[in-house]
């Protein structure tokens, strides 16, 4: 082997170990570095780093936000009814080696673990409450229950629960209609006792209207005298005075007025005496003539 070739391998060597010595983290994993199988770090940073080549390795694991969606559950409430429950669940790597040191550094086996504590998690929650109170009840608050559950099972895997919900909650055959009968009477129930509150409230209300009503229109009906009162008496008394300067004038007017009204009709007869009072006026005039 001449000096080239040697100058040659040796150079690819370097490079080897040169490439072998440099490792990037990015945003999106978290990073352990073994020596000779054993953890020597385990906080290391975003960006470039250097490690021993060959004796040291680095593995990575992904960061971002994971999600694992099973199969649907039978979960046993407290009245003893099975329901199909189907969830899903949002969670992180939070501590890179307690997840590696509880899971081998597998998702798959990590996702197996979840399954089983969130469905341990389901049948404690759901243990506790009745078909109608998981089926109608405070779902968010439920939810809230069982993430906080969940994140304490979990602790140990490393791992963050970011969200755990229910997508979907089945009834057996057998169970739905007997419980949605029990929620429609329910709803019945309430509905009634709403209409007859309702009921209740609507004459109150019309009853204290018909005496409002009562009570105006008398107050109006007796301004509506005292003023019609006034009125005529103020009338009256303008009559008075006018007539008093000239009696004579006024009991000639209140005989033309009589004479009109009497005389109106053309089918009226009157028997009346031709020297009566009630015909002064006219006597005079044919007098007069």
């Amino acid at each position: 082997m001449n000096k080239n070739t040697l100058l040659l391998v040796f150079s690819a060597l370097i490079i080897g170990l040169l490439f072998n010595s440099i490792y990037i983290v990015d945003e999106k994993q978290k990073a352990i570095v073994f020596q000779f199988g054993e953890q020597v770090r385990t906080d290391v940073p975003v960006g470039f780093h250097i490690k021993a080549p060959i004796i040291q390795e680095v593995k990575k694991y992904d960061a971002r936000i994971q999600s694992l969606d099973e199969q649907p559950d039978r979960i046993l409430t407290v009245e003893s009814k099975y329901l199909l429950v189907d969830t899903f669940i949002k969670y992180k790597i939070s501590d890179v080696l307690t997840f590696y040191k509880a899971n081998s550094g597998s998702f798959n086996n990590l996702n197996n673990l979840l399954g089983q504590r969130s469905e341990f998690v389901l049948k404690n929650e759901f243990g506790k409450r009745t078909v109608k109170e998981v089926v109608s009840g405070e779902r968010d608050e439920l939810m809230n229950i069982m993430l906080n559950s969940l994140n304490d099972s979990v602790a140990d895997l490393g791992v963050e629960i970011i969200d755990f919900r229910v997508k979907r909650i089945d009834l057996p055959p057998n169970l739905s209609s007997s419980v949605y009968e029990r929620m429609r009477t329910e709803r019945n129930r309430l509905a009634e006792e709403l209409r007859s509150e309702g009921k209740e409230i609507a004459r109150e209300i019309r009853a204290v209207a018909d005496k409002d009503k009562t009570v105006i229109l008398a107050d109006a009906y007796k301004e509506s005298q005292q003023i019609r009162g006034s009125g005529d008496a103020i009338a009256a008394s303008i009559y008075a005075d006018s007539y008093s300067q000239d009696p004579e004038f006024y009991e000639f007017t209140r005989s033309m007025k009589a004479y009109v009204e009497t005389f109106e009709s053309k089918s009226d007869v009157m028997l009346i005496d031709s020297d009566s009072e009630f015909f002064k006026y006219l006597n005079d005039k044919l007098n007069k003539e």
